[in-house]
């Protein structure tokens, strides 16, 4: 064990390229996260209903869901650059055409469109991560790719709300705008490794099975991600809770702790030890959000959350790819994100219309279901609990 351990000491973590893909996602990251908790906001601004609420994250994620597998396909058989590029291009492209949404179908139509930006970039983004973090490190290499989504959700949903408060939507669309060409001038500088010469292998299916298990697991966990970030500041507000974006940060400041550490707890004691803890925080802060009435009890949920999201995402993640060869991680990422994704979107529009039906709070003590069917999954579907850390 001490050999091991020091082998993967000597693996390089941190080089340039990895630095650039990490800097590249936290820009994405902040473009995109800076919309999630505001678009609900924007369209009760424009008239719409909790159901079409739902409609709008929904759209948003099926489009994500419907290119995720060609564009892990297209990573694996053209290579990263093109498709990574690509897809930031028409993220950038869909938050500048957020300004002149003036109605429910044409936000509609904009959040399909930018759903395909943010499948493509994203899958890219993950297989390009797992190409220059090195096995042994894996586990702790996507925690640290992983935070910066978390210092993203420290900062964007409340900086998002600011902007709508203190200025105006344009503002909020322009800000993520210019974040989203940032991440494509990073993109760009990466050196992106070259596709073996013998590619005709890539030409199989869509989806990588290997993967099917973590995606099975995170789909269910996504379906309460969903009501999160889609619901909680207007559940926030029905409590008379003006300042909810300190919720996002709490979370993401105990996800900062939690992703690195459990990284590295799964590279070196396996996956149960960080999954099945993970899905307990999950649904402990469901089930607290479901009695929250004050500003401390959301935080606390948000503790909880962060702890949970931080321990499974990452897990499941590192699982996916851990023994998929070169030329199938875009498949591979494809299959997880388009789980994820198709989780968020289910989550949306159930919860949409459970929300309308029955009220936030009973609602989120809904949401623990799905939660407690991915720890079942995870404990009847396989065998990677088992499995030793990486070699």
């Amino acid at each position: 064990m001490e050999r091991r351990s020091s082998v993967a000491d000597r693996e390089k973590l941190w080089t340039r390229d990895f630095l650039l893909i990490c800097l590249s996602n936290l820009a994405t990251f902040m473009g995109f996260q800076m919309l999630m908790p505001t678009l609900p906001v924007y369209v009760d601004f424009l008239g719409g209903k909790e159901s079409e609420i739902g409609l709008v994250i929904g759209f948003f994620t099926i489009s994500a869901v419907i290119i995720r597998p060609v564009a892990g396909k297209g990573v694996d058989t053209y290579g990263r650059r093109g498709i990574y590029l690509l897809g930031l291009l028409v993220f950038t492209l869909s938050c500048l055409l957020y300004n002149w949404t003036y109605t429910i179908p044409l936000l509609l139509l904009v959040r399909f469109l930018h759903g395909f930006g943010w499948g493509a970039s994203s899958t890219a983004a993950g297989t390009v991560a797992a190409d220059v973090i090195p096995k042994q490190r894996l586990g702790e290499g996507m925690g640290y790719y992983g935070l910066a989504a978390t210092i993203a959700m420290a900062v964007a949903p409340a900086t998002g709300l600011y902007l709508i408060n203190e200025f105006s939507f344009p503002v909020l669309f322009y800000a993520s705008t210019g974040l989203a060409a940032l991440a494509f001038l990073l993109g760009s500088l990466i050196h992106y490794r070259k596709m073996p010469a013998a590619r005709a292998e890539t030409k199989g299916a869509l989806f990588e099975k290997s993967a099917f298990r973590p995606s099975l697991v995170i789909f269910f966990v996504a379906m309460s991600y969903g009501s999160v970030v889609s619901f909680i500041a207007l559940y926030a507000a029905e409590k008379g809770i003006a300042n909810i974006g300190v919720f996002f940060t709490v979370y993401a400041v105990t996800l900062a702790f939690t992703r690195p550490f459990s990284g590295i707890l799964l590279d070196r004691k396996g996956y149960d030890v960080v999954v099945y803890p993970g899905l307990l925080a999950i649904a402990a802060a469901l089930l607290l959000l479901s009695r929250a009435e004050y500003l401390g009890m959301f935080l606390l949920a948000g503790v909880f959350y962060g702890i949970g999201f931080g321990s499974v995402q990452p897990g499941m993640q590192a699982l996916t790819v851990r023994n998929v060869a070169f030329h199938r991680r875009g498949a591979a990422n494809g299959t997880f994100f388009s789980a994820f994704d198709l989780g968020i979107a289910v989550g949306a529009l159930l919860w949409g219309a459970a929300s309308q039906a029955v009220g936030y709070s009973q609602m989120y003590l809904w949401t623990a279901l799905p939660v407690l069917v991915a720890l079942i999954l995870y404990r009847v579907s396989g065998r990677a609990g088992r499995e030793s850390p990486a070699t």
